[in-house]
């Protein structure tokens, strides 16, 4: 993974430096598997783990599991007290967000009922899987993160539905626009939280607390951490393969489709990741806090709006591709951010800099 001491592209390993080539690879590889293997999205998706193909999620589980045991849990309440992080997260995750996607859904997308409703709630599902990865490449703030996924994960089990509700059928009605439902429980949505995050979460908790009680601290990050660094970013191919390994012939078959899908994403990433990482500037937040503050807002929970749009409208619905479509342009613009941020940072004070390093 990237040296959070120098954080610097050119002194990235081999495997971070070609991450944009690997992940381009894994999408293509994964789609003409997808394709072009006879069975093979039967076989993938035969098991299955509260909705999502048990490969994908085990790729989820050894993707976050490495970074969540680098993060020091002795310092989340450095994280918790820093009202400049919190609060302006909480609000660009469940108020701007999904109002930027609603707008976008219906501005670009109003000929388009499914589509649009698909677009809706892949902007309700906030982030808590790969955006630990995006933030760690960019030497975000570990511990920032595990915060604020933790906070997207409990407000992800009491809004999701209640949001759905509004975005779908409450404010289309005040507005004189189509409406829709969204068939979802709250159980649903936690089974997917406690598995996605609670988990690897645990497993890091655990992992650092008995590693570096029966090692120390100095053991642990120099010698353990190095080890299974890796792992995250091979879990994190595996998962891209297998995801458009599983949607392959979907999304080669409607591609004028995927383009429509793709414009609205695109501008929303963008939009959600430079307004966040301004504001984050603005207020005099550090460059790694800046970094997770922009990452946690523009990524999004693919694995549950996937599963929503499948268990609520089926796997062959519009509102399905659009969820699909979601980490086809997520994962490339995100990685571009990722070197993005990196360029920016020598913008930052030495003195911001350092001050969560």
């Amino acid at each position: 993974m990237i040296d959070r001491q120098t954080g610097v592209a050119g002194k990235l390993s081999t495997l971070d430096r070609f991450l944009p080539v690997w992940i381009a690879a894994a999408m293509v590889a994964g789609l003409l598997a997808g394709r072009w293997i006879p069975g093979l999205n039967t076989l993938l998706s035969a098991v299955a783990v509260d909705g999502i193909s048990l490969p994908i999620a085990l790729g989820l589980l050894v993707m976050m599991y490495p970074v969540l045991a680098k993060v020091r849990y002795d310092r989340l309440g450095t994280v918790t007290g820093d009202r400049r992080l919190l609060w302006p997260s909480l609000v660009l995750n469940w108020l701007i967000g999904p109002a930027l996607m609603f707008a976008l859904a219906w501005l670009l997308l109003p000929d388009l009922p499914e589509y649009r409703t698909g677009l809706i709630i892949v902007g309700l599902a906030r982030c808590i899987a790969m955006v630990i990865i995006w933030n760690d490449l960019a030497c975000g703030d570990r511990e920032a993160a595990a915060v604020l996924v933790a906070l997207n994960s409990v407000f992800q089990v009491i809004a999701f539905g209640l949001l759905g509700w509004f975005y779908l059928a409450v404010l289309p009605g005040w507005l004189g626009l189509p409406q829709a439902d969204l068939a979802v429980s709250g159980w649903q949505i936690a089974k997917s939280v406690l598995i996605f995050l609670g988990i690897p979460l645990l497993a890091g908790y655990l992992t650092r607390r008995f590693g570096e009680r029966a090692k120390g601290r100095t053991w642990y990050e120099t010698r353990f951490l190095p080890k299974i660094g890796p792992a995250a970013l091979y879990g994190l191919l595996f998962t891209i393969v297998v995801l458009f390994a599983l949607q392959g012939e979907q999304i080669t078959a409607r591609p004028l489709d995927v383009v429509r899908i793709a414009v609205p994403l695109l501008i929303y990433f963008g939009l959600m990741w430079a307004g966040s990482y301004a504001f984050g500037r603005a207020v005099g937040l550090s460059y790694e806090r800046t970094t997770t503050l922009a990452f946690t807002a523009a990524g999004n929970n693919f694995e549950l709006a996937i599963a929503v749009a499948i268990a609520t409208f089926g796997a062959t619905s519009g509102q399905a591709l659009a969820g699909v479509v979601g980490p086809l342009i997520e994962v490339p613009v995100l990685v571009a951010l990722v070197y993005v941020s990196l360029a920016l940072r020598p913008r930052f004070s030495p003195a911001r800099v350092e001050a969560t390093s």
